[in-house]
């Protein structure tokens, strides 16, 4: 993998291993997106939390509850909410927080929804807020108010909605209001995948793109994709590639490894940039505790792209530990990089993963 000067946000969108989706990867998604709760891998306990409601729900021939997705990027909170649209037999209309910054959008958005459908928000944390508390009465009280005029001729109009459903999506599901979490009846979590249930993904998506792979092949991809489908579905085509080009064609566990390596993805799906991250954290800072704005300044990062994009799998594989004094790289960060681990580090406030075991 090329190593980049510039880390800016067209950066994150074109790392091989980000969860953030590209613009190229829109379209190419939609194909490989399962329709239906049977159909979709992983996330166990959330899909039998939404058979039970959907099921219920239609059973009693009401609109689904609001629901709210939260959880790193990639995991599939958009194609949850086209699979709830489907098995409710319900429209939805899809968009994000960003793109709705006056109220007359969001007032056209509801207004447009029949009795059932969907209004899924992506990035709902970054709603204004002035439009947060618009949805506060839409959502409990299936009613919208608009004001015209200023001043003292300013009149207020009610409008009644049709019963609908709300789903959120966010990364970020600390920075939703207390109000507006609370009218979310179902507030589901998605986690991070295993490598046998990406390994699944894997050989889904082969399928469906017409790509020979054995078992080792999906399964050496899914152990490098951090846990998530978007990032195990981008390297698949990598790898088609070199087996095309160095190969005969057909992915196995050779032409894998080679193709991954190439790509200088290591085989905890690491690329260069988490590695330069933590080699700061313990050649400039002893180990840490560092603090984000620190480390983001050493790095030439923001520190909200570090704790959104970099340090949730590196907090998930223990190679960082956070304490109040800041973030600390522990033992096993120490072992993947080759790098001695000395224990007299851990007086600077780290944690170590190995604590209690032979060093």
């Amino acid at each position: 993998m090329a190593i980049y000067e510039d880390f800016g946000e067209e950066f994150i969108a074109d790392r091989l291993t980000s969860a953030e989706q590209n613009e190229e990867e829109r379209e190419a998604e939609l194909s490989l997106r399962p329709d239906t709760l049977a159909d979709f891998t992983g996330q166990v306990s959330v899909k039998e939390q939404l058979r039970v409601a959907i099921d219920a729900a239609k059973m009693r021939g009401e609109a689904l509850e609001h629901v709210l997705l939260f959880g790193p990027p990639g995991l599939g909170k958009t194609t949850l909410s086209q699979i709830i649209a489907n098995e409710m037999g319900t429209n939805i209309q899809i968009t994000s927080g960003p793109a709705i910054e006056k109220q007359g959008d969001l007032v056209a958005l509801l207004t447009n929804l029949g009795q059932g459908d969907i209004l899924f928000i992506d990035e709902i944390h970054r709603l204004p807020k002035t439009l947060v508390e618009t949805l506060y009465s839409a959502m409990e009280d299936k009613v919208i108010d608009i004001f015209l005029g200023k001043g003292p001729s300013a009149r207020s109009i009610r409008m009644q909605l049709k019963s609908f459903t709300l789903i959120g999506a966010t990364t970020r599901a600390g920075q939703l209001t207390q109000p507006l979490r609370a009218r979310f009846g179902h507030i589901l979590r998605l986690e991070l995948y295993t490598p046998e249930e990406l390994s699944i993904i894997v050989k889904r998506s082969a399928g469906i793109l017409g790509i020979e792979i054995d078992e080792d092949g999906a399964l050496e991809i899914a152990s490098r994709s951090r846990g998530t489908p978007r990032i195990a579905n981008r390297l698949l085509k990598r790898v088609r590639d070199y087996a095309q080009i160095k190969g005969d064609g057909r992915i196995d566990l050779d032409i894998t490894r080679y193709a991954l390596d190439k790509l200088d993805i290591d085989e905890l799906g690491l690329d260069n940039i988490d590695r330069r991250m933590l080699s700061t954290i313990i050649k400039f800072y002893g180990g840490g505790p560092v603090g984000m704005e620190t480390l983001a300044a050493t790095i030439g990062e923001e520190a909200i792209t570090l704790e959104d994009v970099y340090e949730p799998y590196l907090l998930q594989i223990g190679f960082i530990s956070r304490t109040p004094r800041g973030r600390c790289c522990t033992e096993y960060a120490y072992r993947h990089l080759g790098i001695p681990f000395k224990k007299e580090e851990k007086a600077t406030g780290q944690i170590s993963a190995f604590d209690g075991e032979d060093k």
